[in-house]
């Protein structure tokens, strides 16, 4: 593995840095992937660091919803393309008030993955303007969806009416007679 200045560093030295440095947790997933634990005053500086060690790829910002716990996971997954190790970068935030800080200083298209994590989760990012600005749920008044505590089936009953089909024999057979003949045209 190489950072800018082209000098190797063993994954070994950067987990191990990264442990005395961040006081990070570190689990092994796979012979090439790696899960640090950071606190939520050390994951920016963490990120930083392991960026110039090589982690340079964003590949994505996701967001997992403990709600019995009552904190959200926000997952930074790492990638260096020098030795095709992965490095899922996890802290935990508040649930009631889910605030943290953009790194889109760092990753420019780390802008779009927090506007996600926002709409989805509700997860605010300090420093991104633009967080709030709606990408797929234009006009969504509800709560965000992959909350754990939004109820689908409640929202559809609120927003969609019920409706009573009929059933269409005709349509029916005419399917049923196409499977037995085959295709009329071909």
């Amino acid at each position: 593995m190489t950072n800018s200045t082209n000098n190797v560093i063993n994954v070994s030295d950067v987990l191990e840095k990264a442990k005395n440095l961040f006081k990070v947790e570190v689990q092994q997933i796979d012979t090439r992937q790696y899960k640090l634990i950071a606190l939520n005053e050390n994951t920016l500086p963490l990120l930083e660091y392991l960026k110039e060690a090589g982690y340079s790829h964003l590949s994505i910002l996701t967001c997992v919803d403990w709600i019995e716990e009552k904190k959200f996971e926000l997952v930074y997954i790492l990638f260096n393309w020098s030795n095709g190790v992965t490095f899922l970068v996890s802290t935990l935030i508040d649930r009631e008030k889910p605030v943290f800080y953009t790194v889109k200083h760092m990753w420019p298209v780390a802008e779009y993955y927090e506007r996600d994590v926002h709409e989805f989760f509700g997860v605010e990012f300090e420093g991104n303007e633009r967080c709030k600005l709606p990408m797929i749920l234009e006009v969504w008044n509800d709560l965000p969806p992959l909350r754990k505590d939004f109820d689908p089936l409640k929202y559809s009953k609120e927003h969609y009416p019920d409706r009573e089909y009929e059933k269409d024999v005709i349509h029916e057979a005419k399917i049923i007679r196409e499977d037995i003949r085959g295709d009329i045209n071909g």
